[in-house]
């Protein structure tokens, strides 16, 4: 199975974990998966009422994913005029977001970083240099301020 592939299975496996699935097999149902999600999130709705949500992320896979996310469950992203470009607002439940958006996209982007980690690792190795260790450490910074 290429990596990619390992990738897909395990983000699959992360969302129907986190839509609440029974057996193994409503596991690999990731549309099923998807559908139970969605009713969460109205089941939260109901007691639980949308507020908006800022989500500050440092990276633009990071971004990219939350949006994505947000978009699979029908929730709308959003940025305000000149908010910054790592931001999106969201307006939704905070139930859900505590027990199954936010652990949801954690697990998910975890194992997305460590993916692009070992691709980007294994590129610069391959065409640029080997020898991808940290720099050496030495001593301390010599004084810069003229003094």
């Amino acid at each position: 199975m290429s990596t990619v592939r390992k990738l897909l299975e395990k983000l699959r496996l992360i969302e129907a974990l986190h839509a609440g699935a029974a057996y193994e097999g409503e596991r690999e149902a990731a549309d099923s998966a998807r559908q139970r999600i969605k009713e969460k999130i109205r089941q939260y709705e109901q007691i639980d009422p949308p507020i908006e949500y800022r989500f500050t992320l440092n990276n633009g896979w990071s971004r990219k994913l939350l949006v994505a996310l947000l978009r699979r469950y029908d929730i709308r992203p959003y940025r305000y005029y000149r908010q910054r470009y790592a931001t999106v607002m969201a307006r939704v439940s905070k139930g859900f977001v505590d027990n199954t958006l936010w652990p949801e996209f954690e697990a998910i982007d975890k194992e997305l970083q460590a993916h692009l980690d070992a691709v980007a690792e294994r590129i610069i190795k391959e065409s640029i240099n080997a020898d991808s260790s940290e720099p050496e450490e030495i001593g301390i910074l010599p004084d810069t301020t003229g003094g």
